[in-house]
Parts: C-alpha cells; sequence; structure tokens
C-alpha cells in the first residue's frame, strides 16, 4: 500500500488536487480501483500537510432491478471513518430495459457522473475522486484517436464550472497491476459488476490491443502518458 500511495501522492502534487479544507466525495462503484483509492486517501490523512475530509457515495444502478450487496464496502467505510452513502437508483432499468440502447456504457457514464456530482454537492463535498489509473488514461487516448480521429484524454484534474465542483484522479500516475496487487494482498471486498455488459466494451477491446501491442513495444501505456504530459494535452 505504501509503494501505491507514494504514487499517488505524486499525482496529487503535481497536479495540486488536494487543498486544505478540502471534502472529497469519493465515487465508490465496489470496484478494485475505487477501493484502492479509498483506502489510499485514508491511509493519507495521517500525514498529508494539507487537513481534508472524506466521503464515499454508491450510485447503484440495481441490474435487474435488485439491489447491489455493499455491506462489506459499508463495514470498511466504517473502520476507516469515513461516511459513506449509498443511493438506489434505476438506471439498469432506463439504459438496457427502456432504450435498448446499443451503446449502454457512454449513457450510462453520463447519468451515473451527473447524479455523483449532485451527490457530492449534497453533501458538501467540493471535490469529488475517481479511481481511474494509467491504464484507463492510456486506453481512453486511444479510444478517441481511433473513434474521434482526435488525440485527446480526460485530464487529472477537471472543474466543472456549472457545478463548482473539482474531478481529481489521484490514481491517474499509477497503473492497474499495481493497484490489483495492493487490492489482493490485503483482501479488499470487491463487490463483482453485474452489468451485462461487463468485460464486453470497446475499452476491454482496446485494452487487450494495448496488452498484444507492448510484447512488442514494451511500456506503451506509460510511454502514452508521458506523450500526454510532454504534449501537454488536456491539461496533463
Amino acid at each position: 500500500m505504501q509503494k501505491l500511495i507514494s504514487i499517488m501522492r505524486s499525482a496529487i502534487d503535481k497536479y495540486n488536487m488536494i487543498e486544505n479544507g478540502d471534502k472529497i466525495a469519493i465515487g465508490m462503484s465496489g470496484g478494485k480501483d475505487s477501493l484502492a483509492l479509498l483506502c489510499a486517501l485514508a491511509e493519507m490523512r495521517r500525514f498529508y500537510p494539507h487537513n481534508y475530509e472524506l466521503v464515499a457515495i454508491t450510485l447503484d444502478p440495481c441490474f435487474d432491478s435488485e439491489p447491489s450487496d455493499f455491506s462489506q464496502i459499508e463495514e470498511l467505510c466504517r473502520r476507516l471513518n469515513i461516511q459513506y452513502i449509498i443511493k438506489r437508483t434505476n438506471l439498469a432499468h432506463i439504459i438496457f430495459e427502456q432504450r435498448h440502447e446499443k451503446n449502454p456504457c457512454s449513457l450510462c457514464a453520463i447519468m451515473r457522473r451527473g447524479a455523483l456530482h449532485d451527490l457530492a454537492l449534497e453533501y458538501g463535498c467540493n471535490k469529488i475522486a475517481f479511481g481511474h489509473h494509467m491504464d484507463d488514461a492510456a486506453e481512453t487516448f486511444m479510444m478517441n484517436l481511433f473513434n474521434l480521429g482526435q488525440m485527446s484524454c480526460f485530464s487529472p484534474v477537471s472543474y466543472l464550472s456549472r457545478k463548482d465542483l473539482y474531478m481529481i484522479r489521484p490514481l491517474v500516475l499509477a497503473s492497474e497491476s499495481q493497484i490489483t496487487r495492493v487490492v489482493n494482498k490485503i483482501r479488499l471486498p470487491v463487490v463483482k459488476s453485474r452489468c451485462p455488459v461487463d468485460k464486453n466494451t470497446q475499452r476491454e477491446t482496446v485494452k487487450n490491443l494495448l496488452t498484444d501491442l507492448e510484447k512488442q513495444y514494451p511500456a506503451l501505456r506509460k510511454k502514452i502518458i508521458g506523450g500526454l504530459q510532454r504534449g501537454n494535452i488536456d491539461n496533463w
């Protein structure tokens, strides 16, 4: 965990993600990335020079019209002294049963993100943190290049002027493999995704492509991130 916290702190300091008095909402999907982010930010409170508060927020899409079980995450947040909010929604019903979306991930992301932003503001947060990591950034860059012909990516820090809310991505310099090792080592309670298109998305295709390319071009994901930084693309 200390290695991951060190990488996370480098990103936080480089992009000035946390300031004194911040109240940060963590978008908790229940997956490994958000769990690692939760624990790392909770641990860093002990020694980081700026004081900040944390709130964990889960937006449950309720697949098959049934709520998911987040009780273990609820217990983890209790042990970490972090307020935990679960909001049950009908997102899955709207996307898969009403609209029959051909590209469900895009609409789901938009709707889920908007609801999370509103909840973060409702609970007095001025920032919201997501568990996006280096692999996510490299995949997003490639997807934008292939689909839109654009050299673009999400930013480590984004300001949402309409909400007066900052989005931060503290794990953006950490690799997925580093996060996976930490989660497995300390046995964090990962909630398996019940989404019907899980592991069957365009992002998964690009992930596999990058894995294949890295056999010939080692550390390709890290090189893509370096390119984003040297080109200062989207505030990298």
